[in-house]
C-alpha cells in the first residue's frame, strides 16, 4: 500500500474517478479471498503465492521497463525489505485460507489497520492517537468473537486463525516500511522489486516447508496467474489514485474490503453465526475508528493573551 500527503478535492456531487477506482479495487480484493480459498484445495500456499507474485512482478517489469534502468542500491534494499513483508503477509494469509472461510479471513486480515499505529509507536516512535487505542480495543474484541465460540472462554485460536493474524501483522509491517521509504524511492521500480522478491522467496521456502509442486491444473493455474495480473494492475491503479487521495481517506475506502468478501462468501454458501457477525462488525468499526481523529482543543483566549 502506498501513501501520499496530497489532499484530495472531491467534486460537488458524487465520487471522484480516483475514489471510484479505489472502491472497485476493494470489490476485487473482496473476491480474491474466496478464489484463494477454493484454489487451496488444489495446491500449496507457497507455490500459489510464488506463481502469483512472480506473474505480477514480470508484468510490472514489462510495464515499467524504461524506469527500471535507473534502479538504485537504496531502492533495491527498500524493495527487498518490503518484499519480505509481502511474502510473509500473503503466504500466511493463504495458509490460513486452507482451513478457515474466506469471510473470516478477510475480517481478521483487516486488523492490519489498527495494528499499524502500534508498530509506528514501536518502530518509528510515533505515539498512537486516542482513537487508535479505541480502534485497537474494538478490533481485539471483534477478533475474539469472530473466532471459534470456545475462544471466548479459552482465548484459543485455530492454526488457520493464528496464521491469518500473523499475516495481518506482516501486512501492517509492509505499510510501515512503505511509509518509511516512500519519499526516497521511485514507486515503479520498488514495486517491481518487491513483487519479484515476494514470489521468489515463496518458491524458495517450499522445500523448507515440505511443500511440493502440484500437478498442473487450471484449478490453481488460472487463479494464480489471474490474481498475479490483477495485482500488477491494482498496484499501478493505487499509485495513480493515491496521488490525489489522502492516505486516511484511502484507508477508509479499503476498510470495505472485508464487507465485499463477506458478500461473495455468503453468495457462495459460507455462513457465519451471529456471534461471528457481531465480531466482524466490531472489527470493521475498529478499523474505521482507528482512522478518525478527535478535534484539537482550542486554548482559551485569556491564556493566549497572557503569554503575549
Amino acid at each position: 500500500m502506498t501513501h501520499t500527503t496530497s489532499s484530495h478535492t472531491r467534486p460537488r456531487s458524487g465520487l471522484s474517478r480516483q475514489e471510484l477506482i479505489l472502491i472497485g479495487i476493494t470489490v476485487l480484493w473482496g473476491g480474491t479471498f474466496l478464489i484463494i480459498h477454493n484454489s487451496m484445495q488444489h495446491t500449496g500456499p507457497l507455490f500459489f503465492v510464488g506463481v502469483r507474485f512472480i506473474t505480477a512482478g514480470l508484468m510490472s517489469a514489462v510495464l515499467f521497463r524504461k524506469a527500471l534502468a535507473g534502479l538504485t542500491r537504496h531502492e533495491l534494499k527498500a524493495g527487498l525489505c518490503i518484499g519480505v513483508s509481502v511474502f510473509m503477509g500473503y503466504s500466511l494469509q493463504t495458509l490460513g485460507l486452507k482451513t478457515i472461510p474466506s469471510t473470516q479471513s478477510a475480517f481478521i486480515t483487516a486488523l492490519y489497520v489498527p495494528i499499524v499505529p502500534l508498530l509506528q509507536w514501536g518502530v518509528l516512535k510515533r505515539r498512537p492517537h486516542a482513537m487508535s487505542w479505541v480502534g485497537i480495543a474494538l478490533a481485539f474484541i471483534g477478533l475474539i468473537l469472530l473466532t471459534d465460540p470456545k475462544a471466548v472462554a479459552t482465548i484459543g485460536f485455530s492454526v488457520g486463525e493464528i496464521a491469518t493474524l500473523l499475516g495481518a501483522l506482516s501486512i501492517a509491517a509492509e505499510v510501515i516500511l512503505i511509509s518509511r521509504f516512500a519519499i526516497s524511492v521511485d514507486s515503479r521500480r520498488i514495486t517491481v522489486v518487491q513483487l519479484m522478491v515476494a514470489g521468489v522467496l515463496a518458491l524458495l521456502a517450499m522445500p523448507v516447508a515440505g511443500e511440493h509442486v502440484p500437478a498442473f491444473s487450471w484449478d490453481w493455474a488460472g487463479p494464480a496467474i489471474g490474481l498475479g495480473a490483477m495485482s500488477a494492475i491494482i498496484q499501478f491503479a493505487m499509485n495513480w489514485a493515491q496521488k490525489t487521495i489522502s492516505a486516511t481517506r484511502a484507508t477508509v475506502i479499503y476498510a470495505g474490503e472485508p464487507v465485499w468478501a463477506g458478500v461473495f462468501g455468503r453468495m457462495a454458501g459460507e455462513y457465519l453465526p451471529l456471534q461471528a457477525l457481531v465480531g466482524a462488525g466490531l472489527i470493521l468499526v475498529g478499523v474505521l475508528a482507528s482512522e478518525l481523529r478527535l478535534p484539537a482543543r482550542r486554548k482559551p483566549e485569556g491564556a493566549a493573551s497572557a503569554k503575549s
